[in-house]
């Protein structure tokens, strides 16, 4: 919030009362401006910023030692957005921020500039439109700031990262963008990492730990840098929270990757085409075994799957499911060395949520399983001709999430709005794109326009925040392209993981929320 006159103001009307019988009065004196912003401390967090939007870990400034509120920054700066913070740890705290949103930071130097300071929206912040090295001042005694650029960015310092583990996250890989449960690569020195396997079209950025996005990636030294059928455009990566670069795969196919973290070079080697042999599966029965399916372990005591009475390929269960482990098997040989229906990466997880990724392999090995994270009563569906997974949660609000699709209770709302670098409103909560209530139903609604690619979710009513609950997929990437929406389903909560929709193909959509029966569609118009 902004520090305006307050004090001053009750503290002069409190002494002019004070002196209302005395001779000599003297008139009442309101000063005005800014009442200097006390702190030891300040930071700065944002894409442009070497730690990214890393809130728990944003990139301090230095308190000059003839002023202490005078602080001061010099190093590389990203093309991007940055704002300001007294301290870390939490995105509702006031920020400081320019005085107009999208103020720009470039060659072109700036000298006691005014700032503002106030917590939520609008969530102004400065825009760097050139790369490269800065001397910032922030002068916290009369709320202006000073830039030069000095010259062009650095070359990355390059050293050694010594991990324990390596993996590969994005719409390319098989986790998608699943960073709960990353692509493991094999660890074949302390400093080599590889793995092969297949690819689709999209892009991923690698990480040396699994479960946060507020850590620094593996990534290219430009964004979209090609890997095809050529291998890779350029070898060299970098290390960092920020920008956020990523590869491109270009052509789907059976890749191996091979990651140099001592000298920071990636090679990219295609093998072969992907062969889709994903003919339907012929079986009159299907069966699950784990720690947690009712049967546990046990291949006498595997729990059956009913097939559908009217397609053969549609196998279904209902009951309960404990925390564990879990895969599939047409029919049980006693051995554990038939085939087995299993998750396309190693502990995908089944939730109150649904299951973070619908498809499935059939294979032998490696041994990935399904990972349940949280006991309650289940629906599971299994399309052996589409290879594909479906569960819904039947529990009453399990975990104190969404409850089961039978539960849900109407979304109550006179508006709907889209948010999200896919729609036209950018991630600007005061450019939101509102849909359109369907006059006959209120639950309906509808809007229509272009799309980028990119990401995006919805929210009923937005608090300027981003604390408010949003519409989110089941799970993070659910691609919305010329084919529709890859997964009709949605939640409404405040899922700390944030999964989006993903847009791949730009151009004109119709998407349609229906707030009843908890679904949303997406129709490509060009």
């Amino acid at each position: 919030m902004k520090y305006r006159n307050v004090i001053y103001t009750l503290t002069g009307l409190a002494l002019g009362a004070a002196v209302t019988g005395c001779e000599g009065e003297k008139d009442l004196i309101i000063i005005e401006g800014n009442l200097p912003i006390k702190t030891s401390t300040l930071y700065m967090v944002g894409d442009a910023t070497p730690n990214g939007w890393s809130i728990d870990a944003p990139t301090q400034l230095e308190a000059t030692e003839d002023d202490p509120l005078v602080f001061v920054w010099e190093g590389s700066l990203n093309a991007g957005e940055m704002k300001l913070c007294l301290a870390p740890g939490s995105w509702d705290a006031a920020f400081i921020r320019p005085v107009n949103n999208g103020e720009e930071i470039g060659k072109a130097d700036i000298v006691n500039a005014t700032f503002q300071m106030h917590a939520g929206d609008p969530d102004e912040k400065w825009r760097v439109s050139e790369a490269g090295v800065y001397h910032l001042t922030f002068n916290l005694r009369d709320w202006t700031m000073s830039s030069s650029y000095l010259r062009g960015q650095d070359a990355p310092v390059i050293e050694p990262i010594l991990a324990e583990a390596l993996y590969i996250v994005g719409d390319a890989t098989p986790a998608a963008w699943n960073i709960d449960a990353p692509v493991a690569l094999d660890k074949k020195s302390d400093y080599i990492y590889e793995w092969e396997g297949a690819l689709t079209a999209g892009d991923f950025k690698a990480c040396t730990a699994s479960g946060s996005w507020d850590v620094a990636f593996v990534r290219p030294l430009t964004d979209g840098c090609i890997i095809g059928k050529n291998g890779v455009e350029s070898a060299d990566f970098m290390y960092c929270a920020a920008p956020d670069y990523k590869w491109h795969v270009a052509d789907a196919g059976i890749y191996h990757l091979t990651f140099d973290l001592e000298h920071y070079t990636i090679e990219a080697v295609f093998k072969e085409d992907i062969v889709n042999e994903k003919n339907p599966i012929e079986t009159p029965t299907l069966y699950m075994i784990g720690d947690a399916t009712p049967g546990g372990w046990s291949m006498d005591d595997a729990t059956a799957f009913t097939v559908s009475p009217d397609n053969r390929y549609i196998f279904s269960w209902e009951g309960e499911l404990v925390e564990g482990n879990m895969k599939a098997c047409l029919e049980p040989d006693g051995t554990f060395s038939c085939p087995f229906l299993r998750p396309a990466s190693a502990g995908c997880e089944i939730s109150s949520r649904g299951v973070a990724s619908s498809d499935f392999v059939y294979t032998t090995s490696p041994d990935d399983q399904w990972k349940v994270t949280e006991a309650g009563r289940y629906s599971i569906t299994f399309d052996l001709e589409n290879w594909t997974i479906s569960v819904k949660s039947l529990s009453e609000n399990p975990g104190g999430d969404t409850p089961g699709d039978d539960e849900k209770a109407p979304l109550e709302t006179e508006t709907l709005y889209m948010i999200g670098d896919a729609t036209p409103g950018g991630w600007s909560m005061d450019n939101l794109t509102a849909l359109t209530p369907d006059a006959s139903n209120p639950y309906v609604f509808t809007w229509e326009g272009n799309l980028n690619t990119g990401e995006m979710k919805a929210c009923l009513q937005p608090d300027g925040t981003f604390s408010c609950p949003f519409l989110h997929p089941l799970s993070a990437g659910c691609v919305i392209d010329a084919n529709g929406v890859a997964s009709p389903e949605f939640v409404y909560d405040k899922d700390s993981s944030d999964p989006k929709w993903k847009i791949t193909r730009a151009g004109r959509y119709r998407i349609t929320f229906n707030l009843k029966k908890w679904t949303i569609e997406a129709e490509c118009l060009d």
